[in-house]
């Protein structure tokens, strides 16, 4: 199929509210390592990775190879039959995961893995408040839309009772009006107050991205988590961290963001990079808390575990092992940082640059001193370095943040390419504002 064949099946078949990037939107027919092909022929440098999503890059021959024997042997079986992908995809989370998690639950997706969270931490501690950070996003069931701090990703009521917002550490626009470190993190201190103000004083957990995807990849200082996890105890609720983005060492150093921080969560939830582009979620917490659910109801995922995404997972985990382990992210990630924050220096555009790894955020604006906010300015951006064979991708509350977070298998060339194209683009896209 052309291009046009396939937009119009698109509009025809599929719901009017899916989100397409691009005035004119890209088809793509195929990809290889860190490039992919739309219908056309035409070539792009892939540095958004499906969302995070294709870890090792395109089509791996390892990840690849590990898929197609297992579709030769098992297709699928439910979570009602032990299988040998699952039990070894298991236990290899678990020897890289902080801490004392080590008991996994897997399902389809990020979302799917948010609600098992949550669920878990209201059977383990009896209550059922949760409370969760404004600029949050957690995935599009009513739960995870309740959770998300977002307005414009919220379809229809989703005021799921329970739930609570406390503000986040946004340090370029503290919602305190504050500067830090003079600040002394007081966002974090907030959390307490949520909890007296707008909860029974108990809590079930407290659900927080170790830096927020969607919300413009916002990182937070480094005191922040140790103050927040150590509220979050004492009101009886256990430290749920959302490692769907930043899981898989996307951040660097280690194999998940939270480890930045110090801090070891009771329930950790993955998805997107653990299996290279194959659907899988899962929920890892320690023993102690999921034999709280023994006695108390029978749960099963129909795709959970499944021989071949856990293959596609096994593999991806190893090519991270052997070609792009945190180490390599972080030596990689510092150079992508390094030369963003020359375009900083060069573009008034540019009002941020913020992350850790290769998940590195560009926030633009109007205007430095006043940081309003440029969302027409990204909408330029993205289609100037499409133009120039760069695919990259966006957020924010504002949708005023590129989002930067290639295949962790990315190398220096990969990010000089990059880094070129976006110089050009900004040099362009300057000159309208």
């Amino acid at each position: 199929m052309n291009k046009n064949e396939i937009l119009a099946k698109q509009e025809e078949y599929l719901w009017p509210n899916h989100l397409l990037y691009y005035t004119d939107p890209l088809p793509l027919d195929h990809g290889d390592g860190l490039y992919v092909w739309d219908v056309d022929g035409t070539k792009y440098l892939d540095f958004f990775a499906g969302i995070l999503t294709n870890s090792v890059g395109h089509n791996h021959p390892l990840v690849v190879e590990k898929m197609r024997e297992q579709i030769s042997k098992l297709v699928h079986s439910s979570t009602l039959y032990p299988n040998e992908n699952h039990v070894n995809l298991a236990e290899k989370i678990a020897s890289i995961a902080p801490g004392a998690l080590q008991t996994s639950f897997f399902t389809n997706s990020g979302t799917e893995a948010n609600e098992t969270a949550v669920m878990l931490a209201k059977a383990y501690t009896g209550e059922q408040e949760i409370i969760a950070l404004r600029h949050g996003y957690s995935g599009r069931s009513a739960l995870a839309m309740g959770l998300m701090g977002q307005s414009e990703w919220r379809i229809g009521p989703s005021q799921i009772p329970g739930i609570s917002h406390a503000i986040n550490p946004y340090c370029y626009r503290c919602p305190l009006k504050m500067t830090y470190p003079e600040c002394g993190v007081a966002c974090a201190e907030d959390i307490e107050d949520v909890i007296k103000t707008t909860t029974s004083g108990r809590i079930a957990g407290f659900m927080v991205e170790p830096i927020q995807g969607v919300g413009g990849f916002i990182t937070p200082p480094k005191e922040y988590f140790k103050i927040a996890s150590e509220i979050v105890e004492h009101y009886g609720g256990l430290f749920i961290c959302d490692e769907v983005q930043t899981g898989f060492g996307r951040t660097g150093q280690h194999w998940f963001g939270i480890e930045h921080w110090g801090v070891e969560p009771d329930i950790m939830t993955m998805a997107k990079g653990i299996a290279g582009g194959m659907p899988m979620g899962n929920t890892i917490t320690t023993l102690e808390i999921a034999s709280e659910l023994v006695g108390k109801g029978m749960s099963i995922s129909t795709f959970g575990g499944n021989p071949v995404s856990c293959a596609a997972a096994l593999g991806t985990i190893e090519v991270m092992e052997t070609e792009a382990n945190p180490n390599h992210v972080a030596d990689v990630g510092s150079r992508l940082q390094s030369g963003l924050e020359q375009l900083w220096d060069k573009y008034p555009l540019i009002g941020d640059v913020r992350g850790k790894g290769l998940m590195q955020g560009i926030e633009l604006v109007k205007d430095r001193n006043t940081k309003e906010p440029a969302p027409d300015a990204v909408s330029e951006i993205f289609e100037q370095t499409r133009s120039y064979g760069l695919l990259i991708g966006k957020g924010g509350l504002y949708g005023n943040v590129l989002r930067i977070s290639p295949p962790l298998t990315a190398n220096n060339d990969h990010v000089d390419e990059a880094l070129v194209i976006l110089d050009h683009a900004f040099a362009k896209v300057q000159e309208d504002f």
